[in-house]
Order: C-alpha cells, then structure tokens, then sequence
C-alpha cells in the first residue's frame, strides 16, 4: 500500500508496481470520503489509511461497479454501518448485477467484472445523477466504461477523480484505447466512442490532477488528457482496439 496526498486527496495505492488499483480519500470537515473500495483485501489498507489521516470514514462513493472498484465494498459497509454509500443511479442496475441496456444507449456489450445478482448485499443510500453533490465533490457523468461511470471533481482544488475514463498505468489513455503494457482498463470497457466524449468532457473542466483508478496522479493534465483523446479518437477511425 502507498499513500500520495494531493490538497485534500489521498491516493491508497495497492499492488502500485503490478497491477496498480487504486482509492482515494478525500477530506471535509465531518470525515473522510472514500472513492471506490478496491479489492476485499484492500479493506485493511483502506482503514489503516484512514486511521493515518486521523478522521472516520463517513461517505463511500462507488466511480462504477466493476469488481476492482467494488470488492471491499461490503465489507466495508459491515464494518462501518454508519457510513452513507453512493453510487449512479445507472450503475446500481450493474452493481445489482444487470446487464441489460437501457433505452438509448449505445447496443454494445457491458464489458468487465460486474457482479452476480445479488452477490453485492449493500443496497447505495443515494443514487447520483451528473451535477451532484457530495460534500466538496462534484458528480460529473462520464459513461463510456460503464454506462454508468461517475467522475468527481473536488470544487476545492480543482483535483478530479475520474475512476477508468483515463488510465495512467502504461500511459495515459482514455478508457477503451488499448495499451499493451496495461490493457485491463480497455478490455473491461463497454463503448468506446461514448468513453472518448466522456473524456473531453472531463478534459473541459481543466482540472489540476488528474487522478485514476490505475496509476499515477497526474499535475497540470489537461494537455496531456488532449494528447490521450486525439490518439483514441484516431485508433477509433481506424478500427483499432
């Protein structure tokens, strides 16, 4: 586990060196935020994290609800049952385990480790819709992933978690431009076009890091998040994975 603060961000880092999953820690005057759980191991870094931080954890915020966002997810609610837990509206049908699209949305197939009915028990207290508020963060719809992937920026500091819309880990990309040495992030995604106007979306919020679900922090990142765009919007057209 490795912990990098950023203004009132914590990356939690596990496994930084081999398969980089990463959760973060966001800080407000009542607690800690927690985005995205990890995997069920995680739990012990993620309270260890927490207790370094010196605050509760009082609000758990899922990006998606792919396994290695969600795997400590219920443990994490039995252990701390006061907590308020969040998740899109959209991607609570995907952490209850359906697949099935909803109208108007892009005909492909929902791609990554998404849970069997029922084997998440921890029912979201409140299901986000884009614009959004927790706390200091603001959710920014950012389907493409997932349908219903989430970004937060945090209106603080201007840092935005953006889950797997961007992926750091081999280079930044945007989720679904595959990347040899790490192509989890695209192998899980479900509509790539939709990815790419996710991430210019989130590109226009200028923000001052860039934070991910796999890999690094990113400082000053917007020119290099136009960079990531221009090179999937390209393989995009000519038909590359």
């Amino acid at each position: 586990m490795k912990m990098t603060t950023v203004q009132q961000v914590t990356q939690v880092a596990f496994m930084p060196r081999l398969f980089p999953v990463n959760v973060y820690l966001v800080e407000e005057e009542d607690g800690l935020t927690l985005i995205d759980t990890g995997m069920p191991f995680s739990i012990k870094g993620i309270q260890q994290a927490a207790a370094r931080l010196g605050k509760p954890i009082v609000r758990i915020v899922l990006t998606h609800a792919h396994g290695d966002h969600i795997g400590a997810f219920d443990l994490l609610k039995a252990a701390l049952p006061q907590v308020t837990t969040y998740i899109s509206r959209r991607d609570s049908r995907l952490l209850a385990g359906s697949k099935e699209l909803e109208p108007g949305e892009p005909q492909e197939q929902v791609r990554g480790d998404i849970p069997a009915p029922g084997k998440v028990t921890t029912k979201p207290d409140v299901l986000l819709e884009d614009g959004d508020r927790i706390g200091s963060l603001l959710a920014v719809a950012s389907p493409g992933h997932t349908p219903g992937h989430m970004a937060f920026y945090d209106t603080r500091s201007g840092v935005l978690i953006a889950g797997d819309a961007f992926q750091t880990r081999a280079a930044l990309a945007v989720s679904g431009h595959m990347q040899p040495l790490f192509p989890f992030p695209a192998m899980a995604t479900w509509s790539k076009a939709t990815s790419i106007a996710s991430a210019k979306r989130l590109a226009g919020l200028n923000p001052t890091w860039l934070a991910v679900g796999h890999g690094k922090m990113i400082p000053q990142p917007t020119d290099k998040m136009a960079v990531a765009i221009s090179r999937a919007e390209e393989a995009l057209k000519k038909g590359a994975v």
